[in-house]
């Protein structure tokens, strides 16, 4: 490639060049094809061969840790029957995808489902180029289709042993119809997929070669810093910026209304202006509102008459009424924030009516479409490049921060805007796992089984409130997942929801409704099994039916309680718990051992968590993906919590919103067990059956029962394992 000094190139040309290398740089990989010395050829729109014979495949999701820019291309690759070290991985962007009339799908990296979601286009993309290659070859030697075969990279003659590469055929194969049916590997042939590979950018994470949305940088960049209402949907009625007017660096300060922003030649001057920036906001009705009225507003949707049936069998209400024996118990989980390490951020650049933005997002497509409307230009002048995220958890989903950056680059139009919101104003203006209150009764036949079952849910509905959308019965589906599709054989059960709406905004969280509803239904469970004097995993086994979502149910719980020796005896001081659950097309199961001293100190022993996802592309990502969901849902357990004082959230930075420190991690023993016929997702459901396997162990230890978390306010600390 010519260097940049010995190639004629005005301020424009130098600008967009700038742009490609940052979009490329961000990903830790070469850059774009057309600036090397020889074209590739394109099969489909998934794959470039190129003539030394190297594969570039696509990835069109985007990446925050989650491991799928590997998982995906490994299965085009398998059906491609390449060598994978010969493989490259470039992302798609947004702009492609549109530009292509989105030949790449849906490019959201949310819910756990690039894998599950895009496995059967993805295997067809490979297989699809394999057969056009294997046709080329047979073309050319004038022989039969069935007489060749491709085999790592090469289409092989059978009878003559005659061969041709991939990179000579890949013209002649770009050239041919593709194949309407297309056959698939059996997964048992696997030689790529299946096995654990190393990430594709583990190397250019560790050395700092891949660059986050914060490590944007841009010729005359300027750099922006934000206020918003302290009460969540209050306005700034007026700004006084006499103190910073003739501050150094400061170039402009603006009243957007919903925020105040102050622009700067760098970020920290700034973010330390808008500290001197004098901001009256709107008066809120929502100003007295504190966490005592927001539990009494869940409390009373306890007792509402007309909650809306997410699933009714049999007749639960009067069956409970007519029972000998009920019992009953309320459970709590909190507001939590998302916290991810690297806090909102994006880029935008305003030229004209072209706009680019550089952005940390999970949605590209949703990116280019909030930028566009923001900017009101065409969606096809847009340019987004989705940077590598420092974290995401759900909330780089949701594009209120892309809007604020396009805003505020609109008003300055013609220079680069680098929008990052500090720590404290990501904590306090986060889109929170909603807090839900569940009321739980049950009545038990003399064999100490369920006979009925009915369960409240009070809690605001993410999909109304943040989504807008109509609730379809009345039915928030997050809010009742894993309650309303609970797998054991219980006669009458009845679960209904009372939306109840606050004015503290809510969104998607790691694992959402499976993140807090398999606490409430596997501790409930345990409080049956004591009741009923039966061993924990024998009474879950007992009522799990026969049916195939059951025995997948049984499957993974017997797979982790064997891996735990849940029949062997523990050392004294030690005890157990277990739970299981499925969410998100998978199936998972959790035993933790834990031992509680008279300080009420938490030593966890050791967890064992598996999943059963169908199959298994990664292992190794799947195994990284069961560890990270034990920190981030530790770290919930003992401490996570968002409270409200004067209708403000008063946590504000790490100080006061606890992560979990790498001392006080425990030994994770994981099991993978893969048992085949479906496609799971890997990212969220592992998290889903910690809280309550803890929950019932932390029983067994104490003889208490805890119903609500964070842990920390029943007096609890974790130490060191």
């Amino acid at each position: 490639m010519k260097s940049l000094q010995h190639t004629p190139i005005n301020r424009r040309g130098f600008l967009q060049v700038s742009a490609s290398a940052t979009a490329a740089l961000s990903l830790g990989f070469s850059l774009p094809a057309h600036t090397q010395a020889k074209q590739p050829q394109e099969v489909n729109a998934w794959i470039d061969i190129h003539t030394d014979e190297s594969i570039v495949i696509r990835y069109a999701r985007t990446e925050m840790g989650q491991g799928s820019r590997t998982s995906a291309p490994m299965l085009i690759a398998e059906e491609l029957e390449v060598d994978w070290k010969k493989v490259r991985i470039e992302d798609v962007q947004a702009h492609d995808n549109l530009k292509r009339k989105r030949a790449y799908g849906d490019m959201a990296s949310v819910g756990s489902r690039t894998i599950r979601n895009s496995q059967d286009y993805l295997r067809k993309a490979g297989a699809s180029a394999r057969m056009m290659l294997v046709q080329a070859a047979a073309q050319r030697w004038g022989v039969a289709e069935s007489e060749c075969q491709a085999v790592l990279g090469k289409v092989v003659h059978t009878a003559s042993k005659k061969s041709l590469s991939y990179g000579q055929l890949a013209a002649d194969a770009a050239k041919l119809t593709p194949p309407k049916d297309v056959a698939l590997k059996d997964p048992s042939t696997w030689t790529i997929a299946g096995k654990s590979i190393p990430r594709v950018d583990i190397h250019d994470i560790v050395t700092g070669k891949i660059r986050f949305g914060v490590d944007t940088q841009l010729p005359g960049m300027l750099h922006a810093a934000i206020a918003q209402s302290p009460v969540f949907g209050s306005k700034a009625v007026s700004i006084d910026t006499s103190k910073v007017d003739n501050r150094r660096g400061i170039v402009k300060v603006l009243n957007m209304g919903e925020f105040v922003v102050v622009v700067a030649d760098n970020w920290w001057r700034a973010k330390e202006a808008l500290r001197d920036v004098s901001i009256e906001w709107e008066s809120s009705k929502y100003a007295q509102v504190n966490s005592a009225g927001l539990m009494k507003l869940y409390r009373e949707g306890l007792s509402q008459t007309d909650a809306a049936v997410a699933r009714q069998d049999g007749s639960a209400l009067a069956t409970l009424a007519q029972a000998n024996k009920v019992i009953e118990a309320e459970y709590y989980t909190p507001y939590l924030a998302h916290a991810t390490l690297e806090p909102m951020v994006c880029t935008a650049w305003l030229q004209d009516d072209q706009l680019q933005i550089w952005v940390s997002t999970q949605n590209p497509e949703s990116s280019l479409t909030a930028a566009a409307s923001t900017a009101d230009v065409p969606q096809e002048n847009v340019k987004v490049f989705a940077m590598q995220m420092g974290g995401g958890l759900g909330r780089k989903s949701p594009q209120d921060f892309t809007r604020q950056a396009v805003a505020i680059a609109k008003a300055l139009p013609g220079k680069p805007i680098k929008l990052m919101w500090s720590r404290e104003e990501d904590t306090q203006h986060d889109l929170y796992r909603p807090a839900s209150l569940v009321k739980v009764r049950a009545s038990l036949k003399p064999d100490g089984k369920p006979e009925a079952l009915h369960i409240r849910v009070s809690a605001p509905s993410i999909f109304a409130q943040l989504l807008r959308m109509p609730l379809q019965n009345g039915v928030d589906p997050q809010a009742v997942a894993g309650l309303n599709d609970h797998p054991y054989d219980i006669a009458h059960c009845l679960v209904d929801f009372a939306q109840r709406s606050a004015h503290v905004p809510v969104g998607f969280w790691r694992t959402v409704g499976h993140s807090q509803n398999p606490f409430v239904r596997e501790c409930f469970l345990d409080e049956l099994a004591t009741a009923a004097g039966t061993d924990p995993l024998a009474y879950r086994l007992s009522l799990l039916p026969n049916n195939e979502k059951a025995n997948r149910d049984r499957g993974i719980l017997q797979a982790v309680a064997k891996a735990a020796d849940w029949d062997k005896p523990l050392p004294a001081g030690v005890f157990r718990g277990i739970a299981e659950t499925d969410g998100y097309g998978s199936y998972t199961a959790c035993v933790c051992e834990v031992s509680v001293n008279a300080k009420s100190e938490v030593r966890i022993h050791r967890i064992v968590i598996g999943i059963d996802p169908g199959y298994a592309v990664n292992p190794d990502n799947i195994q990284a993906q069961l560890q990270g969901s034990v920190v981030h849902g530790l770290s919930a357990i003992f401490w996570g919590e968002m409270t409200v004082k004067d209708g403000r959230i008063e946590q504000s930075n790490f100080h006061d919103y606890r992560l979990m420190r790498m001392n006080e991690m425990p030994k994770v023993q994981t099991v993978i067990a893969a048992s085949g016929g479906f496609w799971g997702g890997v990212g969220e459901p592992a998290q889903a059956p910690l809280a309550p396997a803890l929950g019932n162990a932390l029983f067994a230890a104490t003889g208490k029962r805890f119903r609500s978390l964070p842990l920390k306010n029943h007096g609890l600390s974790l130490v060191k394992a």
